[in-house]
């Protein structure tokens, strides 16, 4: 479908996701070699969105394992849905079957609850398998999926191993609360999504909002690449961005000024210690 990297960037700005040369060649290669692409990066500037548009580009459903602390097999993999079960003991106590017929017939599909990862391996057209945050799981989480992403199987004690009908195109996120380990890196391949620089910024707001006036979004591009040189908590990201720009639009606001720009700051920025330091140093940053 796609012969060069540069195949997948008119398309995926049609889909609203404006992307550079270089987050383009590494998609490709991840689609070329079926490979997992681990995406690092600050929140809020597009990794995970990154899932979800090559879903829609490659017309196929995305699959999201959304991974927290404590993250566990049974709630990524499978688990057994045990009522059924007891059920189909019960009806089958007068049967003639063995007893190991017996464990065969309520250890198998049938009562088997897939989860995300079991759901990606076992679809009959290869889904996007987004594994978001892998940073918050543990880390014997993340050794679990070692055999998915070198192998793109898994092994379930009562079935045995399930290997991929198709590949699924895997992107894991990470927004580097701590240090992945060599392992899981070894698997993947690797980009780390930075915060856009101006003239990448511009193209966002444009292609959120095309009717903006051209000189309110070059200054809301200029006052946000400067705040996130501020010691923030939260430096904004993609998102709010733009929630910034539709906000500024609502509040009929044409040139942003010491004055009114704080009425929209709270779309922009999300805790009161941001906004604060942000006012403190509005002048400045406005005068620069």
């Amino acid at each position: 479908m796609f012969t060069h990297p540069k195949d997948l960037i008119a398309p995926l700005d049609a889909l609203g996701y404006v992307v550079d040369e270089e987050l383009a060649t590494v998609l490709f290669l991840m689609l070329k070699l079926e490979k997992p692409l681990l995406l690092e990066g600050n929140p809020g500037v597009g990794k995970t969105e990154a899932a979800y548009i090559l879903a829609a580009l490659l017309q196929t459903d995305l699959i999201r394992l959304q991974c927290y602390e404590g993250l566990d097999i049974h709630s990524a993999v499978y688990e057994w849905n045990y009522q059924k079960q007891l059920l189909a003991i019960k009806i089958q106590e007068q049967s003639e079957l063995s007893a190991a017929e017996k464990e065969n017939l309520i250890f198998s599909d049938d009562y088997l609850l897939k989860r995300p990862l079991l759901q990606a391996i076992t679809a009959d057209k290869p889904p996007v398998l987004l594994i978001d945050e892998i940073d918050r799981a543990d880390e014997e989480f993340e050794a679990f999926l070692l055999e998915l992403l070198s192998a793109f199987q898994i092994s379930i004690p009562e079935m045995g191993t399930i290997k991929a009908t198709a590949k699924p195109y895997v992107i894991l996120t990470s927004n580097r609360t701590r240090e992945l380990s060599d392992a899981l890196k070894r698997r993947c391949l690797y980009f780390w999504v930075p915060y856009p620089d101006a003239e990448k910024e511009m193209r966002i707001i444009n292609k959120h909002l095309p009717n903006i006036e051209q000189d309110l979004a070059q200054q809301m591009v200029q006052i946000i690449q400067k705040v996130r040189e501020l010691k923030l908590d939260k430096s904004p990201g993609i998102a709010e961005t733009i929630d910034w720009a539709k906000g500024v639009l609502a509040l009929q606001i044409n040139t942003l000024t010491e004055e009114n720009i704080g009425a929209s700051l709270s779309c922009l920025l999300k805790s009161t210690n941001d906004v604060q330091m942000a006012e403190r140093e509005m002048e400045g940053i406005l005068a620069r």
